[in-house]
């Protein structure tokens, strides 16, 4: 059913087979009650996509279906929570059955006229079960109440209950409070009834009894009402018995566009026919337009005016049907007053509550052609305001629902009113809603408007080219709205200045800094489509909005001050001008005074987490645009600035840190690139923050040095180059400078690329022979740092950095003299990548792989002296540059595997293979140590490449030990060897020296270890290390009994287990089978998390049962002087 909510009038031709087929069960008496249960919850599933109104219709009413429906209904429990929806379709079935055209005493036999009997009659019946319903807690009480809408409108049941209902309903509202949530529920079950009652009830038969009504809830106060369901009620109930006390009339003043009727609209040959005579008959129901106004209407209209401001839509929107139903039975002066009471929403003074019920209003009015084209002047320039609604609260906006609303007005004005009605205001509502399509921050709006802009009947200018570049779904990206579209848009003219005055005025001080970022960015792309208007009078308007005292307004001015000037300047460049032929020279003055003006405001605190940055920015565009500012004083300044916000990192939060620093970065390269301002102590000022204690502020520095221009540079290497080496290299005490560490790296190559190479040249000016390896070392270095902290492998970052500094750098020196690259560089450099290119995390192991590939397949000119070239090219051939997925796991370690086979990759290709394949991501491990094994299984019979690969196993355990990054996923990677067999060969030999030096490296890894997931991984290779034949089984099972008393308990109990599972495994350990049965015995009847000295008996009688010589506690001697 769920794909039919959008389209439910589908199913119409096959409702009724499937009702049908549902009541034939339900009234097959051999149907279990859960059957007949579930058959109701099907019904209600197809009534609530259809609608009850549409699916009632089809229920069996003959009159034999009104006492079974109603004893069925009788029998039900209105407390169980699991059958209310057969309690809500039967008192929907009940509804239609109650239509039967015959008086209902007719079903109740002799029961008038038989005094002994004591039943009920059908009619209280009925009605003692409606009232009932009326006060559940669940959807039953909404059949309930249609229920009593069409059996007490009956004319039998009028007669004789319709007063006796209405009082029963006045008494219950006026006795019930809402504080309960039993009080609540009865209300609503009462108010809704009545809702019901006067909206299908004939007017005079209910207009006695409407001024008592109105009396009951005037005295009971539901506006008040805490509950939004009760007030929404209360609306209802209030504008039905509007239309109770005025007549059903169609005014004759109200505007008409056409025939209400799309038949007669589509037929072409008698359209003006059926107009004039669809006027004539609506003249014919209302020839008088003067009548008497009952006074009760005027205290109605008041209450619908005031549900208008409700804090909740669903009053709002029932408030707004009502006002448009009510006025469209008033004389044309009282409507006229009831429209100018809505228009009073729209002060500046009310709540966006008010706003967008008296959108909603007018909606309304305009679809009833209630309010006439002479209102439109008052009105279209309300829309306009309300489709830019934006009141900030807090820490969000309120006016979302406005826009909505807005957008949902200009819908219906266009098809309420003739194309020329709305011809002297269609460019400004069509301005408005371009502007809401491409500016609007929320969604929803932004498509609402976009639907709304080829409404007005082709009257839209370029209506259908926009509608194009901006459809439904194109508006939904916020960044191509801003970037992309608006520039299309501004392209007609008639939208180019409406636009950039929007931004100008509404979103460049937008309380989002997200908004206003994108409308800087959004006028540097409008520019090119009216410069002279940006450069006369946009930019002389923004110019005091950047020094002011708002702080958002002064943020935006300054970026969009920044923005345009740059585009100018690029348009300028283009016509090959200078961007002073654009600006006047009061807005170059201006330009260059903002950074004095802002600094004496305020550029600490709060309000410098913003302004700096956007002064930053302001000075990186106004160097790239090349003003002539030259020997100016204003450059000192800032360069002040810079170098204060480079020392005052650390004062802004982290994120805003950052940021800063990423303007500050560009606004030093474009500063010191367009604008020749040397200062001699800069270098040096930089060289000496990198010591400085705040990472942020060596992160800055170090970027900054790295974005300096060549100029700066020369001459300085010396000094620049061993700087930055040191901010890599990985120190003990500032072992939390891991961001400095990651930027020195990636400043060290933008050096590199600034000043150039000349294998010859001076080392104070270029890379050349001197000073080419202490660069590469140190990048090298960084390619070993594993700095862990709270946010997890944050040496990665350095690591990531390093690969691409060595990338830059040996591609630069391969293109000019690689004849300085010596064989063992670019050997440790690509074998350090392929360690990387085979570790766990996948971000990181697809830019090795990527680096890796770029320095092999390097041909203009190749990289030299790279190891086993043609071999890798073999392995990975051209294509895989653009094939190979590094990120899946599943690609790429059966590639790097390979590497394994070249001697001078092993080492650290298995390196980096051990945390991928000892690691914990299930993928990872799965793909990884699969690979390995194809390796293994394909060497395993070679003695000679066995012995090598274990060599190099040993060679990393040692080079590792007790370095637990490396040492736990190693033991559980040689577990998982161990247990696929690969050492087989080795098992063959007894005391092989691999099995000695791999059961001596374990023993001296977990000496006084209280690391238990080492303990336990290393507990998994002794119980592998058991096929190894001779001393080393002996040895093996000495250190797994001393487990067995281990200080800890879980490591005692998975020693057992584990030992327990190895003896099954090989049954060669203990040759007696009745040894064997003890032992085992032993082993799975202890409690090994008993206390150590219970344990150790049982382990010693293990000992004797396998013949391996008790352990000793050794005693500690304390040694005293003499």
């Amino acid at each position: 059913m769920d794909r039919y909510q959008e389209q439910p009038h589908l199913l119409d031709p096959h409702l009724e087979w499937m009702l049908n087929m549902l009541l034939e069960m339900i009234r097959n008496e051999k149907s279990p009650p859960l059957m007949v249960h579930l058959c109701f919850k099907f019904l209600y599933i197809i009534s609530k996509v259809r609608g009850y109104k549409i699916f009632m219709q089809l229920f069996p009413h003959e009159v034999s279906d009104v006492q079974p429906v109603l004893d069925l209904l009788c029998r039900q429990d209105p407390k169980d929570t699991e059958t209310w929806e057969t309690r809500y379709i039967l008192l929907l079935w009940l509804s239609m059955t109650c239509l039967i055209p015959f008086d209902l005493s007719r079903l109740d036999g002799h029961l008038s006229t038989d005094p002994g009997l004591n039943r009920e009659s059908t009619m209280d019946r009925i009605l003692a079960v409606a009232k009932s319903f009326l006060r559940v807690s669940d959807k039953s009480r909404d059949a309930a109440s249609v229920l009593v809408s069409k059996f007490v409108t009956r004319p039998d049941v009028k007669q004789k209950r319709l007063g006796d209902f209405l009082d029963w309903c006045l008494t219950t509202i006026s006795q019930t409070s809402e504080v309960t949530m039993e009080g609540t529920v009865t209300l609503d079950g009462a108010l809704q009834s009545l809702a019901q009652l006067f909206k299908h009830g004939k007017r005079d038969d209910f207009l006695q009894y409407a001024p008592t009504v109105l009396q009951c809830l005037n005295q009971k106060r539901i506006a008040e009402s805490n509950q939004a369901t009760l007030r929404k009620l209360g609306v209802k109930v209030v504008q039905r018995l509007g239309l109770t006390f005025l007549k059903p009339r169609l005014a004759k003043w109200r505007y008409q566009r056409g025939s209400r009727s799309l038949a007669v609209n589509l037929a072409q040959s008698s359209v003006t026919e059926s107009v004039e005579a669809t006027k004539l008959d609506l003249e014919s129901v209302s020839q008088e337009e003067d009548y008497d106004i009952p006074e009760e209407v005027e205290n109605i209209i008041e209450q619908l005016l005031v549900g208008l401001k409700d804090k909740e839509t669903i009053v709002r929107w029932s408030s707004a049907k009502g006002i448009g139903r009510v006025t469209g039975r008033l004389p044309k002066q009282l409507a006229d007053d009831v429209v100018e009471s809505v228009l009073e929403c729209f002060s500046f003074q009310e709540t966006d509550n008010a706003w967008h019920g008296g959108c909603l209003a007018l909606a309304e009015l305009g679809r009833r052609g209630l309010l006439l084209p002479s209102r439109l002047s008052d009105v279209v320039p309300l829309i306009i305001k309300a489709l830019t609604y934006d009141e900030k609260r807090g820490a969000c906006s309120l006016g979302s629902n406005v826009r909505d609303a807005a957008c949902y007005v200009c819908w219906a004005f266009a098809r309420a009113y003739e194309p020329n009605e709305l011809k002297p205001y269609v460019n400004q509502i069509a301005s408005a809603l371009v502007i809401a399509t491409v500016f609007d921050r929320n969604i929803t709006c932004r498509k609402a408007a976009s639907v709304n802009i080829l409404s007005p009947q082709g009257t839209f200018p370029h209506g259908i080219d926009i509608l194009t570049a901006a459809d439904y779904f194109t508006v939904g990206n916020l960044n191509n709205c801003y970037l992309t579209i608006s520039v299309y848009i501004a392209g007609f003219e008639e939208y180019t200045k409406p636009l950039i005055d929007h931004l100008v005025a509404m979103k460049v001080n937008h309380w989002d800094g997200v908004i206003r970022e994108l409308a800087t960015k959004g006028l540097h792309n409008l520019t090119i489509q009216a410069p002279e208007y940006m450069a006369n009078t946009v930019l002389p308007q923004l110019l005091p909005m950047a020094t002011g005292m708002d702080l958002h307004r002064r943020h935006g001015a300054i970026l969009a001050c920044a923005e345009i000037t740059h585009a100018l300047y690029e348009l300028a460049t283009q016509n090959n001008s200078w961007v002073t032929d654009f600006l006047s020279s009061d807005t170059i003055e201006g330009l260059k005074n903002i950074h004095q003006k802002v600094c004496r405001i305020s550029l600490l605190g709060f309000g410098g987490e913003l302004m700096r940055p956007a002064v930053c920015c302001l000075i990186e565009k106004l160097s790239l645009s090349k003003m002539p500012f030259k020997a100016d004083p204003v450059i000192t300044g800032w360069q002040w600035l810079i170098d204060d916000s480079l020392k005052n990192l650390h004062l802004f939060s982290t994120l805003m840190g950052v940021f800063l620093g990423v303007h500050i970065l560009l606004s030093i390269n474009c500063l010191f690139t367009s604008i020749c301002c040397h200062t001699d102590q800069l270098v040096s000022q930089y060289l000496l923050a990198l010591e400085s204690p705040e990472v942020l502020t060596r992160c800055g520095c170090a970027l900054a040095l790295g974005s300096l221009p060549p100029f700066m540079i020369l001459g300085k290497l010396q000094k620049i180059f061993p700087g930055l080496q040191a901010a890599c290299k990985v120190v003990q005490k500032a072992a939390s400078l891991t961001e400095a560490r990651r930027d020195a790296a990636t400043a060290m190559s933008q050096v590199c690329v600034a000043v150039g190479v000349c294998a010859q040249g001076s080392p104070d000016r270029v890379l050349c022979e001197s000073n080419i390896r202490p660069v590469y070392e140190a990048l090298l270095g960084c390619m070993n740092d594993y700095s862990t902290d709270s946010r997890g492998d944050v040496g990665a970052w350095v690591r990531a950095a390093a690969m691409s500094s060595l990338m830059d750098v040996t591609l630069l020196v391969v293109a000019s003299a690689p004849e300085l690259l010596s064989s063992d560089l670019v050997q440790r450099m690509m074998c350090c990548l392929a360690q990387q290119a085979a570790e766990k995390i996948d971000r990181y192991r697809a830019h090795a792989g990527t680096v890796f590939l770029r320095m092999l397949h390097s041909t203009d000119p190749a990289v030299p002296h790279i190891p086993h070239r043609e071999e890798l090219l073999s392995i990975f051939p051209l294509e895989t540059g653009t094939s190979l997925n590094w990120n899946a796991a599943s690609q790429a370690f059966p590639h790097i595997t390979q590497l394994l086979r070249l001697h001078q990759y092993q080492y650290h290709t298995l390196l980096g293979l051990t945390v991928s394949v000892g690691g914990l991501t299930e993928s990872t491990v799965r793909y990884s140590s699969q690979s390995l094994f194809e390796y293994l299984k394909g060497i395993q019979q070679d003695a000679t490449v066995l012995q090598q690969f274990g060599d190099t196993l040993l060679r990393i355990f040692r080079d590792n030990l007790r370095n637990d990054r490396v040492s736990v996923p190693l033991l559980k990677m040689v577990d998982q060897i161990l247990a696929n067999g690969c050492f087989d060969l080795f098992a063959s030999e007894e005391s092989h020296p691999f099995c000695v030096e791999l059961l001596a490296i374990c023993k001296e890894e977990i000496k006084k270890s209280k690391d238990v997931q080492k303990l336990l991984s290393c507990i998994a290779v002794f119980c592998g290390m058991v096929q190894f034949k001779g001393d080393v089984r002996e040895k093996v099972l000495v250190q797994l009994l001393m487990l067995l008393c281990h200080p800890f308990p879980v490591i005692r109990k998975t020693t057992a287990s584990q030992v327990y599972e190895m003896l099954l495994t090989y049954d060669d350990v203990v040759d007696d089978d009745q040894v064997l049965t003890d032992v085992m015995a032993s082993l799975s009847d202890t409690n090994w998390e008993s206390d150590i000295a219970t344990v150790r008996t049982h382990r010693n009688q293990l000992c004797d049962w396998l013949g391996v010589p008790r352990p000793i506690l050794v005693t500690k001697v304390t040694h005293l002087g003499d």
